[in-house]
């Protein structure tokens, strides 16, 4: 079997190559090299959209298709046919992205910019001090008691809502169905306006599909108190922006954190560089996949002996 794998990361596949299947790397920024469009099998990570579009169209022996991301929405956009299994690197991304959205949720919670901003002017902020420790506004500066709602509850907030549990966090998920996940109450879409109602911090990880396209948008602002924070580690697709900037601007939004947005890299005249009281890191949550070898190894081996594939998504 021949297996195409990107030269975006290093994946040890020695013993695929022991048993005799060949490996070969290629250029995620370039069509598929001709002498290697009968591959079986295509291993994905950050290439290019022309790069997914030739390959969907000129390797008619594919089989499978392995994407490393949490979502793969890129590749089930690039055309492969019906008869391609493709497969996602759903949980590679748990533990990074979990980190990151702690230290946003974080970092916007205790105001971490403002503390910034006071640092960069040389000025030691006894406002902040004063606010931050006054009985009437300290419960907006902390995740023990917060009201915390994690918006697309799957793997990712399997990892982060213990985290934020332990600091002292009422964790509530919301998904497709309600229930309980990971030991955690979820409520599905019925229940998500009364959540949103008493939410102090909202954190989406929904992935981009066409019924997530602007998923918070105003309506959904609007029915989140003045004094909540957003924080964005999913897909930049998810959010209306142009609501968000109405929020920030208007007041109706404590605070916000991205680490996602519709276009990247973000364009320098974008109006939410500028933005008040808004923190953006340049999509960094994941990029570190764990496990990817693993993965990729156990969905090879399922393919050949015809068994079940991991985190199959589409063929």
């Amino acid at each position: 079997m021949k297996i195409l794998v990107p030269n975006t990361i290093e994946l040890d596949l020695t013993d695929l190559a022991s048993s005799g299947d060949e490996i070969v790397v290629y250029e995620v920024d370039k069509a598929i090299p001709g002498e290697h469009r009968d591959a079986e099998v295509l291993v994905v990570w950050r290439n290019t959209s022309d790069n997914l579009s030739d390959a969907a169209r000129a390797m008619p022996g594919l089989r499978l298709v392995q994407t490393l991301a949490a979502g793969p929405d890129s590749v089930l956009a690039a055309g492969f046919a019906d008869t391609v299994a493709i497969t996602s690197g759903r949980s590679l991304h748990d533990g990074p992205v979990a980190e990151h959205a702690l230290a946003l949720i974080l970092a916007a919670v205790r105001r971490l910019d403002v503390l910034m901003e006071s640092q960069k002017s040389g000025t030691w902020n006894q406002p902040y001090n004063a606010e931050q420790s006054n009985p009437a506004t300290e419960q907006l500066y902390t995740l023990d008691g917060a009201k915390v709602t994690i918006w697309g509850f799957g793997s990712i907030a399997g990892r982060l809502a213990p985290l934020l549990a332990a600091l002292g966090a009422e964790v509530t998920g919301v998904a497709s169905s309600k229930g309980e996940r990971y030991g955690f109450p979820v409520v599905a879409a019925d229940g998500f306006p009364e959540v949103l109602r008493s939410t102090d911090v909202l954190i989406s990880i929904l992935p981009a599909t066409p019924e997530t396209t602007d998923a918070l948008n105003d309506e959904v602002l609007r029915q989140l108190p003045a004094s909540a924070v957003f924080v964005n580690v999913g897909r930049g697709a998810t959010v209306d922006e142009g609501a968000l900037l109405g929020a920030l601007r208007e007041g109706r939004l404590r605070a916000a954190a991205l680490d996602v947005t519709r276009i990247e890299p973000l364009p320098a005249d974008s109006e939410l560089w500028s933005a008040p009281n808004l923190i953006i890191t340049p999509h960094v949550a994941g990029n570190r996949p764990k496990g990817s070898a693993k993965l990729v190894l156990a969905n090879i081996s399922a393919l050949k002996e015809g068994k079940p594939l991991t985190n199959q998504v589409a063929g």
